[in-house]
């Protein structure tokens, strides 16, 4: 049970075949506007020290990122449903026309500086994600045998981290407080929106899942019905909590990111960019490298390995003081010619990758024992406790730093909780633990 044995494959092999290409691309733009979207936006209210309601930017960041997580605990029940119901090629191509119209409300967020409706469209967008996650994930094991699976879940989480870094790039960039930039940043979101449209005309058919099923439109009690099934196989739901916690580093560390630059560094919105671009990059790499490393297996025993690895890293996180913090940073250049903060950079890439590590081989686990015709209200599931795991994040955050606590502080609290709840997660599947000891036998 511990290691599905996988022919050899060269996952990239898929990005050449008709069957993942467009699918691969239609998601890869999606996941590219939500984020230029939304660091674009964060980017404004930090360094233009934007406040709403009285709500200064700080607070407003972590706000920004509870209204698009929001829609998934709220909405991933109903969504689930319908990714089992209908055609997922047909479901896909919905979602993508709904994109174009919110990104040209978007664009005019943009153009009129209403900060109010520019939460709102974020909303939006995590409406819109929310419905694309469940079919995305669905998607996979219809058109992948069992032997590609950790391959393309490593494509696809690594194409969504590129998708974010030129998402930082174009986002952060682009926010230059000019008119002009602003209404170039509007035409590159509402483009991306009408080229993904176009491409996922070019996804190929799959059967509906489940075309009998009864969509309950009561969102509690499909909630709860679809948490229940995900708990029936032990392995699939250890599997569910360790992405979700995965996900609650992520945004604890990610979402300080903005205020971390601009108040511990003390630098613009270029340190913002780079720093989440070496949590991204690392991500990116360690879930290609998970392939690879894990030998052509499911391997249970590298998902603890990644997640303790997130706690060291997070810790030394804590202990990588900026060495320019006693002056202002005002390029890039300035900030990576102190040996100090390549620590930091470096620490970040640990992250990420470790997440990586963690994440792809829980996804695959999942796709592979979980029954087809439930897979997406289970991806579902998913995504409801992915995003409670990110909620709870936020609201841990907020609570920390209105305790005074500091944003290094805040890293220390969150890597070493990590570790904690890392050693309970995994030893609740003896599986989980025997494969990882095994990983180490053979490796020493």
């Amino acid at each position: 049970m511990g290691t599905l044995k996988l022919p050899k494959n060269n996952q990239f092999l898929l990005l050449k075949q008709s069957r993942f290409l467009p699918f691969f691309s239609s998601q890869f733009l999606g996941a590219l506007n939500d984020n230029v979207f939304r660091n674009s936006f964060v980017t404004l209210i930090t360094f233009q020290s934007i406040s709403i309601f009285g709500i200064n930017h700080i607070f407003l960041a972590n706000i920004a990122a509870f209204l698009f997580i929001l829609p998934f605990f709220l909405f991933s029940a109903t969504a689930g449903q319908l990714a089992d119901k209908y055609e997922k090629s047909l479901l896909m191509r919905r979602i993508k026309l709904l994109e174009i119209f919110l990104m040209s409300f978007a664009a005019f967020a943009l153009f009129s500086q209403d900060y109010l409706l520019m939460l709102i469209v974020l909303f939006l967008m995590g409406c819109q994600s929310t419905l694309f996650s469940p079919v995305k994930y669905a998607y996979l094991p219809q058109k992948l045998s069992a032997s590609e699976l950790v391959g393309g879940n490593a494509l696809i989480s690594s194409g969504t981290y590129i998708a974010i870094i030129f998402g930082l790039i174009i986002g952060v960039e682009s926010i230059n407080f000019k008119s002009e930039h602003q209404f170039l940043l509007a035409f590159i979101l509402v483009g991306i929106s009408i080229i993904g449209y176009i491409v996922s005309q070019k996804i190929p058919h799959t059967e509906a899942s489940d075309p009998n099923i009864k969509i309950n439109l009561n969102i509690w009690k499909e909630t709860l019905n679809i948490i229940r099934y995900s708990r029936k196989e032990k392995i699939v739901f250890i599997s569910i909590l360790g992405i979700s916690w995965f996900w609650f580093v992520a945004s604890a560390i990610s979402i300080q990111m903005p205020a971390y630059a601009a108040n511990i560094i003390k630098g613009n919105e270029s340190i913002v960019t780079i720093l989440l671009i070496a949590f991204a990059v690392g991500v990116g790499f360690g879930s290609l490298l998970c392939e690879k490393i894990s030998n052509n297996k499911i391997q249970l025993g590298l998902a603890p390995v990644g997640s303790i690895g997130i706690g060291i890293f997070s810790i030394d996180l804590f202990f990588a003081q900026p060495q320019a913090a006693s002056e202002v940073v005002r390029s890039i250049s300035d900030f990576i010619s102190h040996s100090q903060n390549w620590r930091i950079i470096i620490d970040l890439i640990l992250i990420g990758a470790c997440g990586g590590i963690n994440s792809v081989p829980l996804y695959a686990i999942i796709q592979n024992k979980c029954r087809r015709e439930y897979l997406s209200r289970v991806m579902a599931a998913n995504n409801i406790l992915n995003s409670l795991f990110m909620v709870i994040a936020v609201v841990f955050c907020i609570f920390l730093l209105k305790k005074h606590f500091s944003i290094p502080q805040l890293f220390l609290c969150v890597g070493v909780l990590n570790i904690f709840v890392t050693i309970y997660i995994y030893s609740l599947v003896p599986e989980f633990m025997k494969h990882l000891i095994k990983l180490f036998k053979r490796n020493r």
